[in-house]
């Protein structure tokens, strides 16, 4: 590179590059117009110090926008971190249980008549489909009956068989998925193991990549047009669902973002991970149960609305039994992941967590009041029914949005 001095009368061409973005003004009326060019000073530099330079990092081109879309990406080269998440139930009292009714059996005749007896009364449920049916211990075996939920009352087992009366035991309630935990698992009841399987860990291609980074990218420029109104530069983005056939092409899901509010309506639970559910959820209302139903899953994971037809009071009562049957109908975010600003709080987790959130992607962490790794890990809790995935953003550039370590996010 060269410089030389500008020459007299020589004309300068300043560049700004091609990112400069202004803001639409409104139309300038004649005493609007006066009062300006009464503000007009001469700065020295035709009025160019009122432009300010373009450094938003979050407007950089995502590094994984060329290239084969289905490529899989190695985890040193993704743009977050994975959270790993500890095994569950590997220590004594995180062994989650449950009662139930048993009965012990003196004579070994007796079991196939007590397995026949129990599909006839249908208490041959899955509920207890993790464990083992009887229980060997020195010469007397013990049957399980059913859980107290499933049979409130003792069941009544044949009496030609004389049987003694059945009585209660805490047993595991899901099976085992590590050796230690089937272990300590089996000094309740004899359970099953299961192990996840290899490579369980999803893998993520080069297209979903791409898609993650123009999601922190939305969520970024988020908490920036919330701090530009005065609010905490916090946000939260739920990512429209990738596909997979158009990788590099727009979705044609929905995508939901909404940032803090609790500066403007002086509310201490307006977070913004609760407002982009709660936003989701006023969508869900809006929508008809004829449309709902003719989806896959929730509307609100990520699929574009059904048009409205018209139906009966009967079809919508008929429409809405379906729903509840259709496992996870109810769930917002069912297969779904949120990108936020900042490591989600307690309460925030928790909600995340009630909602079936697949994932969480964060860009801050905040390790005195998160509830995802900082102060605490909401999924690895003990009686928590669901697990989500959490990763932290690798890219610097972003952190550009501090907020107090002592405020809940």
């Amino acid at each position: 590179m060269t410089v030389r001095d500008v020459a007299h009368n020589e004309e300068l061409c300043i560049f700004y590059g091609h990112k400069l973005w202004f803001n639409p003004a409104e139309p300038v009326g004649p005493d609007r117009s006066a009062a300006l060019l009464e503000l007009d000073v001469d700065d020295g530099w035709g009025g160019l110090s009122a432009v300010e330079e373009n450094e938003d990092p979050s407007s950089e081109e995502s590094p994984y926008r060329d290239g084969d879309p289905n490529e899989i990406i190695s985890d040193e080269d993704l743009p977050f971190t994975r959270y790993k998440l500890p095994p569950e139930e590997e220590e004594l009292d995180s062994i989650r249980t449950v009662e139930a009714w048993v009965v012990d059996i003196p004579d070994p005749r007796h079991i196939t008549k007590m397995l026949k007896w129990l599909k006839q009364a249908g208490l041959e449920t899955p509920d207890l489909g993790h464990l083992k049916r009887i229980r060997k211990v020195n010469d007397t075996a013990t049957f399980l009956l059913a859980t107290l939920m499933a049979s409130p009352t003792p069941p009544s087992p044949p009496t030609e068989l004389d049987l003694p009366s059945p009585y209660t035991l805490l047993v595991p309630s899901a099976p085992a998925l590590t050796p230690i935990s089937l272990k300590l698992k089996s000094t309740f009841w004899p359970t099953l193991f299961t192990p996840p399987r290899k490579g369980e860990a999803e893998d993520w291609t080069r297209g979903q990549a791409h898609w993650a980074w123009n999601a922190m990218k939305t969520v970024v420029a988020a908490a920036r047009e919330a701090r530009s109104r005065g609010e905490l530069p916090i946000a939260a983005h739920v990512a429209a669902l990738y596909e997979k056939n158009a990788a590099m092409g727009p979705s044609t899901s929905l995508a939901f973002t909404a940032w803090d509010h609790r500066q403007s309506t002086a509310h201490p639970l307006r977070h913004a991970v609760i407002n982009v559910i709660r936003k989701m959820a006023d969508y869900q209302a809006s929508t008809s149960s004829s449309a709902r139903s003719s989806m896959p899953f929730a509307p609100l994971s990520g699929l574009t609305p059904v048009p409205t037809t018209t139906s009966t009071p009967e079809e919508d009562e008929q429409e809405r039994g379906a729903e509840e049957m259709c496992n996870g109908s109810n769930y917002l975010l069912t297969s779904l992941t949120v990108f936020t600003t900042h490591e989600p709080c307690i309460m925030c987790s928790m909600a995340l967590i009630h909602s079936r959130v697949k994932e969480v992607v964060y860009l801050h962490p905040m390790p005195r009041t998160g509830g995802c790794g900082g102060a605490a890990c909401l999924p690895t809790l003990k009686g928590v029914n669901h697990r989500f995935g959490i990763s932290q953003w690798k890219e610097a550039a972003n952190r550009d949005l501090p907020v107090s370590d002592t405020l809940d996010a």
